[in-house]
């Protein structure tokens, strides 16, 4: 692990300065301190809000750039204006950052920075990731990715480093929360964002609401699947109806990443 925190530490080095595309997630929070720390006043945050951005995103990736006096940009963007978007094919994350990358790099060129960088870890590649290939054709590199660092290991380096965040759940846009093939609208973001916000609010960490046309599907941590007793379960199936959700059902397997993937036939 040291070895690879050292590789990338001189990979920033040798950048002039470098904009880091900044979810307040866990990977982009640690990137971005790692490169603020060699490379200080270069370095830039660069947040995407649009309506696929959880509630409370911009807030926290706010806050951690205020308190660390990092300097931080924001971009919004229309995710709905992009050319087919809400048909939510499976190409669906490549459109997306084929139209808001362009964006940071403009950004990122107007405050003299030439190096645009996302948060992508080394196990990313192991998921359907149609965005990576956006990042390779503009040219945004991932140095999370080619120092060989995991998850594990970006949280365990970013608890040495102090960062509060280390053991932030994974998040990820509210697009995943529905299915390909079916239609994405601004209701159903809605609905899924406020669902997930109401069980973190009971307790549970690690949350995904799946939108499967009238059916939400919860996961929660595996850990955390015993919490669901018989009196929360009304409770929880109650306030989903009251969302909009005819059934509601509680996925037995628990949470796992791109549990939407699962069935589909890609060459990684």
């Amino acid at each position: 692990m040291e070895n690879k925190y050292r590789k990338l530490q001189s990979r920033l080095r040798s950048l002039d300065g470098i904009a880091v595309a900044y979810s307040g997630g866990a990977d982009s929070t640690f990137l971005l301190q790692t490169a603020a720390d060699l490379l200080t006043d270069c370095a830039l945050a660069v947040t995407v809000v649009s309506p696929t951005l959880p509630a409370g995103g911009l807030a926290a990736a706010v806050e951690f750039t205020r308190g660390g006096g990092i300097r931080h940009q924001v971009i919004e963007i229309d995710t709905f204006a992009v050319e087919g978007f809400a048909d939510n094919h499976t190409d669906r994350c490549y459109l997306c950052k084929r139209a808001y990358y362009p964006r940071i790099l403009a950004l990122a060129r107007e405050r003299g920075i030439t190096t645009v960088a996302d948060g992508s870890n080394a196990g990313d590649g192991a998921d359907f990731r149609p965005g990576m290939r956006a990042v390779r054709e503009l040219g945004v590199i991932s140095p999370l990715q080619e120092a060989g660092l995991t998850k594990t290991e970006i949280r365990e380096l970013s608890r040495l480093m102090g960062l509060s965040g280390w053991n932030k759940p994974n998040e990820s846009c509210l697009a995943t929360r529905i299915p390909y093939g079916q239609q994405i609208t601004p209701g159903k973001l809605a609905r899924v964002d406020a669902a997930e916000q109401y069980l973190r609010g009971l307790g549970f960490r690690q949350v995904r609401v799946r939108h499967h046309e009238d059916m939400a599907r919860i996961e929660v941590g595996p850990p955390e699947r015993a919490g669901i007793g018989e009196r929360l379960m009304d409770e929880i199936h109650d306030h989903l109806r009251a969302l909009g959700f005819a059934y509601v059902t509680l996925d037995l397997k628990g949470y796992r990443i791109g549990s939407l993937n699962e069935n589909l036939d890609f060459d990684l």
